[in-house]
């Protein structure tokens, strides 16, 4: 007979990955392909396909455009952002099959992602701030485990209060800041952090695509990588449970095994907050029937 503990570490913990409305396929996919392997499902979220973090289990808060700066030099915004309402967005006929189409042009928008992320602007998308603060600060009022990817550990850190470097151009003034999806760079991992702890290492090759990094850590965070030159490349929380962000693109890189350990932690402590929920909500239903029982007893009496 199967008990309760085993149908649990069977099943696969939710795990809900943030991406923008438009390009951005190839990390989805990647990102997904990790989140599978480490044993989670994966679920797609974007500002057009919004959800809270109900039936969530975990958080990857991934790349893409720039967080927008206001947000961290006007102290407000950040709590108007947080305080509106995610609003599902209509969507006509001709919009869903237009979603559909473009997942056609997968294979050339991922053959040509390098050229294209180097040539285009992506400016800033307003729109995905907005969802992915409020599903951060959902994730954290449930402790749920969450890992930013590039922009994903930018935002982590603006939404504790921290700050970032809008530009990253001035730390390579004796050399160009390399931007690959392969390994092109070492960087140093804090002793005795979390990040070490899961990686077992305390140096790591790591690929790069972005152009902006932490500046000031936010509130009860930490820096756990940085490149000799001390740009930010890693950073996690102090006192939560699980809320690691770190500046490259680990989804890129599954043939290494250290960067495949970052999804399998993530999903090990979704799984931990998978068993919690389930294993409350048996006992919630095995003591209802005692309260009926009890509740018809006393007024028999």
């Amino acid at each position: 007979m199967v008990n309760l503990s085993q149908k649990i570490n069977r099943s696969r913990p939710t795990i809900g990955i943030t991406g923008p409305d438009k390009g951005g396929e190839a990390a989805w996919l990647f990102t997904a392909l990790g989140i599978w392997i480490a044993g989670g499902k994966p679920v797609h979220v974007t500002p057009a396909r919004p959800r809270t973090a109900d039936g969530l289990q975990g958080l990857v808060i991934g790349g893409g455009a720039d967080v927008d700066p206001t947000i961290y030099e006007q102290e407000h915004l950040l709590n108007d952002y947080l305080q509106q309402t995610i609003r599902q967005p209509n969507k006509n006929v001709l919009q869903r099959v237009g979603r559909f189409l473009s997942w056609l042009y997968f294979p050339a928008l991922f053959f040509f992602r390098k050229l294209l992320s180097r040539k285009l602007t992506f400016g800033l998308d307003k729109a995905r701030d907005h969802l992915e603060l409020q599903l951060l600060d959902q994730a954290v009022k449930k402790d749920l485990p969450v890992m930013g990817i590039c922009r994903g550990a930018q935002l982590m850190n603006v939404y504790f209060g921290g700050t970032l470097h809008k530009s990253i151009h001035t730390f390579y003034t004796e050399a160009p800041n390399p931007a690959s999806i392969l390994p092109v760079k070492v960087v140093e991992v804090k002793a005795g952090s979390k990040l070490q702890h899961i990686l077992c290492a305390d140096k790591l090759d790591v690929n790069a695509l972005h152009k902006q990094a932490v500046k000031e850590p936010g509130a009860n965070i930490c820096i756990a990588a940085w490149e000799p030159n001390g740009v930010v490349q890693a950073i996690e929380h102090t006192t939560l449970q699980y809320m690691i962000g770190v500046q490259w693109h680990p989804e890129y890189l599954p043939q290494k095994s250290r960067h495949r350990k970052l999804f399998k932690a993530l999903v090990q402590q979704a799984k931990a907050v998978q068993a919690q929920i389930e294993e409350q909500d048996v006992l919630d239903a095995i003591a209802a029937p005692r309260e009926v029982y009890n509740e018809i007893e006393k007024q028999g009496k």
